[in-house]
């Protein structure tokens, strides 16, 4: 289904040293920014899927009477709903270095 389904990343709320995640860039605002690029790209990738999957059941009915509750439906986005948040992912590929980043300032003059 979703290649975020075997995250390790935690469901709850949870607390990392600084000093870890500020180590591979030596700059906590750097850190953060680069998370947060590819929260972002993690949240796309997933929210695709979740409508792709959500299509399969749509029904393109003009009438508002005959709405359908389907139970392949809610157990697809009830499986979403458990995911771990995106941000969370984003940290634990961080911490265990499979993100890839590179410095695109030239610092040497």
């Amino acid at each position: 289904m979703t290649k975020y389904r075997n995250s390790s990343a935690s469901i709850s709320t949870s607390t990392h040293n600084r000093e870890e995640i500020e180590a591979p860039t030596e700059n906590i605002y750097e850190a953060l920014s680069i998370i947060a690029k590819r929260s972002n790209q993690i949240n796309l990738d997933i929210r695709k899927e979740l409508h792709e999957k959500l299509d399969e059941f749509a029904t393109h009915n003009d009438s508002l009477e005959e709405i359908f509750e389907n139970k392949e439906q809610i157990e697809v986005s009830k499986f979403y709903e458990r995911l771990p948040k995106p941000q969370a992912i984003a940290i634990e590929e961080w911490l265990n270095d499979k993100i890839y980043h590179r410095d695109t300032e030239d610092h040497k003059k």
